[in-house]
């Protein structure tokens, strides 16, 4: 899995490539979501165009990315989720809890 980041005005995006399925992956994202709190970034762009596949373990870490950086006052959304990605989060209803959108241009202006 790779991970990369881009600066959008106040917004940062995070751009995920590969499977979402385990160690060391999880822990990579992990890593990568605390360092950018530590660094002030408040509003995320979670890029998920890139993601192949995600299983539980995976949606633990979004799920754990997204409360942490909600607690800290910031907020995070998704973007781009290919249909088997996007199946998974409407399955287990992480949709209720998180905004999706269809790209990331439109996650931009979601937080605008």
């Amino acid at each position: 899995m790779t991970i990369t980041q881009k600066i959008k005005g106040d917004i940062l995006v995070l751009s995920i490539a590969g499977n979402l399925v385990g160690e060391p992956d999880a822990s990579e994202l992990r890593r990568t979501v605390y360092r950018i709190l530590e660094q002030g970034a408040r509003k995320v762009v979670l890029d998920l165009a890139g993601l192949k596949v995600i299983n539980s373990m995976g949606l633990g870490v979004l799920i754990g990315s997204l409360t942490s950086m909600r607690k800290r006052g910031g907020d995070m959304t998704f973007a781009s989720p290919n249909d088997k990605v996007d199946g998974v989060l409407h399955l287990t209803q992480l949709v209720k809890v998180v905004r999706v959108f269809d790209s990331v241009d439109r996650a931009l202006k979601g937080f605008r």
